[in-house]
């Protein structure tokens, strides 16, 4: 909470949808333009107060936040926090903020942040216990639980190989509740440039799958200084073959009533779980 009154000339109001300031705004329901538009301009959206908070404690830069009237008081010290840092602060109707958006965008509140760089695979690795390697991961709600769920579990960092969607898109912040902006990760041209950069740096690698021919995941040994590095792959098809074959050792979650598996961002959990250190 800010305790310093809201300077009310930080707010700008606008009343015209097609006003170019909203333009970071528009048509956030049309994936394909969005996510031209969004790497074409090095921005990400932040929809809901918990990630518009975490776009704000993030190291992303923010843009400029965009708010219906009737949130103003509901919502003062997070509009204080924005314009704060400079950004500017638009204040539109509940009408008008659905038309610019194009959904019901019932908490009535959004942020847009600037892009960064994405950090090579050796800043990931820095320093980190356990990693994630994520292929053709390519639904970005499971990619948002997952990060969320590797923030909460002490997952120190994420490697994506080619497939995965793109992690700061809308849904995934919103799913992840903003805490994609607060884990490292970075993107990998080959699982074998990923394989190479692990096992350099003494991690183990364990590959995720339900085959019955793998470890029981809860028989493995992980000292807390151990560092390691779990595999998951898309919802469907998993891991590759050539993901199976690179990793050090597979590991299957022990599932009941002829269940074969579970939803990927649910695994994912549950091997944060079990190798946190």
């Amino acid at each position: 909470m800010t305790d310093t009154p809201l300077d009310p000339g930080a707010l700008v109001t606008i009343t015209d949808a097609d006003d170019a300031r909203l333009g970071d705004y528009a048509a956030l329901t049309d994936a394909a333009l969005r996510k031209r538009y969004e790497h074409r301009q090095g921005v990400l959206v932040a929809e809901g107060p918990n990630p518009v908070r975490a776009l704000i404690d993030s190291p992303y830069p923010v843009r400029s936040l965009l708010i219906a009237e009737e949130r103003l008081g509901t919502l003062a010290d997070l509009v204080g926090r924005v314009a704060a840092v400079g950004a500017p602060v638009y204040v539109v109707t509940r009408e008008l903020l659905f038309e610019v958006v194009r959904f019901k965008l019932h908490q009535g509140v959004i942020a847009c942040g600037g892009r960064l760089p994405a950090p090579s695979i050796t800043e990931v690795l820095a320093g980190a216990r356990r990693i994630a390697i994520l292929e053709g991961l390519n639904d970005h709600e499971n990619l948002g639980t997952l990060f969320r769920s590797a923030r909460g579990l002490g997952i120190d960092g994420l490697l994506l190989g080619p497939g995965c969607a793109d992690p700061l898109y809308r849904r995934s912040v919103r799913v992840s509740m903003g805490h994609v902006l607060h884990v490292p990760h970075g993107h990998l041209d080959s699982l074998d440039e990923g394989f190479a950069a692990l096992h350099e740096a003494g991690f183990a690698t364990v590959a995720l799958t339900p085959d019955a021919d793998a470890s029981d995941l809860r028989d493995l040994e992980v000292a807390a200084d151990q560092r390691v590095a779990v595999l998951l792959g898309a919802e469907g098809p998993g891991l590759s073959d050539d993901a199976l074959r690179g990793a050090q050792v597979r590991a299957r979650i022990p599932m009941h009533h002829g269940v074969d598996s579970v939803n990927v961002a649910a695994a994912g959990a549950i091997a944060f779980h079990a190798l946190a250190p």
